[in-house]
């Protein structure tokens, strides 16, 4: 395919090729979950950036042709109560994959080195010891064989803003805004330092930080994919011919169609 059929004039990829590159993928990542299952591997992926990055959009795709018994999506509220006075990993270990199961987080204890820090809902002694414990914790889950795979998506302040102006003003997108959005627009450099120390503490060798550049919603998506699908060891499974037998009617009387009632046919 020539670099015309894939690209436009502005260097964004093109729709027909960007779909057909994305059906590929998926039929990978079902090929994945498949062996997963078959394995009882136990798989945790986790997506943080800044807000309106595109990591929900990546694992919109990820998961849209998937099992949903499979490949969870977990995305946390606020802690309550109860949870705030927990050891701060234990509200996730619930959560986390058992043998055969893909989970993905969209947002993680990460809270806790970005939100939590910059808008004072931890404490510095909190953070610091956050800090401290989560690459302990993240040698504790690889150890009990859990693969981890954590993803940052990095977007521009000009990118972020452009996306933010979208869901003010789209009916659809409304409902993505929040006041806490608002804060992060604000406080930028709070949020830049703290990813930097963030990286600092927990980019380890045994759970690095994979990067993804996201200015470009389609390439981020295709590029994050295909990464995922790199980091976990899959072969394709070969399924044995299935003959559906015929429907065996004898005997059945089917009651009178008047007697239901049907949603109208409005379209």
């Amino acid at each position: 395919m020539s670099k015309e059929e894939k690209y436009t004039k502005k260097g964004k990829l093109q729709k027909d090729y960007y779909e057909g590159e994305l059906e590929k993928l998926q039929t990978e990542l079902v090929k994945m979950q498949e062996w997963v299952k078959k394995e009882g591997l136990k798989v945790v992926v986790i997506f943080e950036g800044r807000d309106a990055a595109g990591k929900g959009g990546v694992i919109k795709r990820i998961t849209e042709k998937l099992n949903p018994r499979v490949a969870k999506i977990v995305a946390l509220g606020v802690p309550t109560e109860k949870e705030k006075s927990q050891w701060y990993f234990q509200r996730y270990v619930p959560h986390l994959p058992a043998a055969g199961e893909i989970v993905l987080f969209d947002r993680s204890w990460y809270n806790r080195a970005g939100v939590e820090h910059v808008m004072g809902f931890c404490t510095p002694d909190q953070y610091q010891e956050f800090l401290r414990t989560c690459p302990e914790f993240e040698r504790m889950l690889i150890r009990s064989g859990i693969i981890l795979i954590k993803y940052w998506f990095s977007v521009s302040d000009e990118e972020q803003e452009k996306r933010f102006a979208e869901r003010i003003n789209s009916s659809i997108k409304r409902w993505k805004f929040s006041e806490m959005d608002l804060e992060s627009r604000a406080k930028w450099v709070e949020y830049s330092k703290a990813k930097d120390n963030m990286f600092a503490y927990t980019d380890t060798k045994q759970s690095p930080w994979f990067v993804v550049k996201a200015d470009d919603k389609k390439k981020a998506r295709l590029n994050c994919i295909s990464h995922f699908l790199s980091k976990v060891p899959y072969k394709e499974i070969k399924y044995k011919k299935i003959d559906l037998p015929p429907i065996n009617k004898e005997g059945y009387v089917r009651p009178p169609l008047d007697e239901q009632t049907f949603v109208p046919d409005k379209y």
